[in-house]
Order: C-alpha cells, then sequence, then structure tokens
C-alpha cells in the first residue's frame, strides 16, 4: 500500500506523513493541525525536539507559511516537544 511522504521543513528529510507534525494556514489563521487534515497551505516538521528547537528558535514558519505566526503556535510545538501535548 502506498504511503505518502513529506519533507520536514527543518532538516529536509523525507518521511511518512504521519510521522510529522503538520502546521497549517488558513482563513481562519495558523494552527498546529493534529490530523493532517486542514485545508490550506502548511509545513510539515519532525516531531524530533532538535527540528522543533530550530524551528522556534529561528521564527522558521513565517518564511515557510508566508505569514505571521502568533506566538502561541511556537508554545504548542514547545508543548508538543516536551511531550506535554500529544502529537499522534
Amino acid at each position: 500500500m502506498y504511503t505518502p511522504e513529506r519533507m520536514c521543513a527543518v532538516c529536509r528529510k523525507r518521511l511518512p506523513k504521519e510521522k510529522l507534525l503538520r502546521i497549517a494556514v488558513n482563513s481562519d489563521g495558523v494552527r498546529v493541525d493534529f490530523s493532517g487534515k486542514l485545508q490550506g497551505r502548511g509545513a510539515y516538521l519532525c516531531k524530533d525536539s532538535a527540528c522543533i528547537d530550530k524551528c522556534i528558535k529561528k521564527r522558521m514558519l513565517e518564511r515557510i507559511l508566508k505569514t505571521e505566526v502568533p506566538s502561541q503556535i511556537y508554545e504548542t510545538l514547545q508543548s508538543v516537544r516536551n511531550g506535554q501535548e500529544k502529537a499522534e
């Protein structure tokens, strides 16, 4: 069976879609898409703490998504990194 692959926006590794975390931007704003099914422009990140740290430190999502990203999105990513939020 075919498994869709996506590329991590930070480390550029290709991984199965379910192994990555998606951040989406649409008319509702920027959201962490745990289901992977939200409409709109999206960016994928490894669930690896090094990738999440680099993304937060350099505020990479703003360049990738071409929009301003609220600080609460970066806080959610920190929670995922620390294991407090479920990254299914």
